[in-house]
């Protein structure tokens, strides 16, 4: 339903500059937390959309802050703090925007375009995803430059920078882990531009596992891993390295939807690096990886696809916080790649939007799995519901869904209950905008059933953001990529 051009969007409070920090506060429960769940649910999000007289152009390029929910005994303690990147403190001291961000660029003196040709992709402001890498708790977002930080007191401690010889400034802000290493990607321009598959061990030790050269390089926000196997999907959203150098636009804005390029998949051995399959996809684009299990005659890879990539333009700050609608959900389809090669099918899992999907991670990642949950929209505006799907079902029918009038909920984070072997047998966290009351509460709901269990008020607005994880007992096993 279009809404009045005057009209603000229903939930643009969760795209409101907070510029506040929170010390530790006890949050009022309504209902009763499992005296199981203990831990802490971190999450980062953009909070400061203004610097000054400048506004950051994209939701992916505000300032970050950092949120912490611990859990124990039956209560739940809320904090929240900036990430003192050196985006925000070089930002707030000079109080203009000083570094490029995914689709906003500051004005800049003659030696500041000298330093963007030399550099494009430097910022450090770790917006997206909270994760670990080499024993260290980290931010990151889309560059080689996440950002540690204490998980008690939320405390900036410094760069987790990559060793010299890791070639490459634009990386993932979706590590996987096997419980041995993590597994990421950094993309190199230039003349001879390329992917930089590596591994870092607990101890931060390095090594590069594979360099593929690429002429124009794809847009790749994650990846897939099975369990022997990574999977890069280069979609066909690319760039001329060239304009990253010279057009002077915003990082993003150089690159250019192709379809007749079609969607390339290439899988690596994760112990080798070696290249064992590549295949040729129609046309897509994504976000999100959400699985890949190996069967024995191919490979499947789950992901949030999308028909081409004007998804990005869609989450603007300008097309967000106004009078259009914005749908921001893909459809959940499985990619089949033959072993020794042949033709790719891609099947739909689910007839139910679905976005940030989440699984059981830990001992259902690149294993055969069933349960997929995310965040849905089922009405007209933005992401508005919390839904899970079931892969064992019919794709008409297969979604159950909890929405709440008013209510806009972030990505629904699972953890487990301990002990337990049923893949769905535990709770979802989900931080949710209220924006009636213009605050946000923790959401605790039945991970099997979706139904409520609880929920605690914040004391302010939770700003929209994209991803967090729990950090709980040993037995919780790897975070979530």
């Amino acid at each position: 339903m279009r809404r009045s051009p005057d009209d603000e969007a229903p939930y643009a409070a969760g795209f409101r500059s907070t510029p506040r920090e929170v010390a530790d506060v006890a949050l009022p429960v309504r209902g009763t937390l499992p005296d199981w769940l203990s831990g802490v649910l971190l999450r980062v999000a953009p909070a400061l959309f203004e610097v000054g007289e400048q506004r950051y152009a994209h939701w992916f390029d505000g300032l970050a802050r950092l949120h912490r929910f611990a859990f124990a005994d039956g209560r739940v303690t809320y904090r929240s703090r900036f990430l003192r990147s050196r985006a925000y403190e070089e930002a707030t001291r000079a109080g203009r925007i000083v570094h490029a961000e995914f689709a906003t660029d500051p004005c800049r003196s003659l030696f500041g375009r000298v330093q963007a040709i030399l550099e494009p992709t430097t910022t450090d402001n770790a917006v997206v995803s909270v994760n670990r890498i080499g024993g260290d708790v980290v931010a990151l977002t889309e560059t080689r430059l996440p950002v540690r930080f204490d998980p008690d007191t939320l405390e900036t401690l410094g760069i987790h920078d990559f060793s010299t010889f890791v070639e490459g400034s634009v990386s993932t802000a979706h590590p996987h882990h096997d419980g041995a290493s993590a597994y990421t990607y950094l993309i190199s321009f230039g003349r001879r531009s390329a992917y930089h598959v590596h591994a870092v061990d607990h101890a931060g030790v390095e090594r590069e596992l594979a360099r593929i050269p690429v002429e124009r390089p794809s847009y790749m926000h994650s990846f897939g891993m099975s369990a022997r196997r990574l999977i890069l999907a280069e979609f066909p959203f690319v760039v001329n390295p060239l304009r990253l150098y010279l057009s002077g636009v915003p990082f993003i804005r150089n690159y250019r939807w192709d379809p007749t390029r079609g969607t390339t998949l290439t899988a690596l051995d994760k112990e080798t690096g070696a290249q064992v399959g590549r295949w040729s996809a129609p046309p897509l684009f994504a976000f999100h990886h959400v699985n890949a299990v190996e069967r024995e005659d191919a490979l499947e890879v789950d992901l949030v696809a999308y028909d081409d990539a004007s998804v990005i333009d869609a989450l603007y700050l300008a097309r967000l916080r106004g009078s259009e609608p914005v749908r921001a959900v893909g459809r959940l389809v499985r990619l089949t790649l033959p072993a020794g090669g042949g033709d790719v099918t891609v099947r739909s899992l689910s007839d139910t939007p679905i976005e940030l999907p989440r699984i059981d991670y830990p001992r259902h990642q690149g294993r055969p799995y069933r349960w997929v949950w995310g965040n849905g929209q089922a009405g007209a505006d933005f992401l508005d519901s919390i839904v899970k799907i079931d892969l064992a079902g019919d794709p008409a029918t297969n979604a159950r869904v909890w929405r709440e009038d008013g209510a806009w909920p972030g990505e629904p984070v699972l953890v487990r209950r301990p002990g337990s072997e049923a893949e769905d047998d535990g709770v979802l966290l989900s931080v949710v905008l209220d924006a009636r009351a213009e605050r946000s509460y923790l959401l605790v709901l039945d991970a099997a059933t979706l139904e409520e269990i609880a929920r605690a008020e914040a004391p302010e607005i939770v700003t929209f953001g994209f991803h967090g994880n729990f950090l709980g007992t040993p037995e919780d096993g790897p975070l979530h990529a």
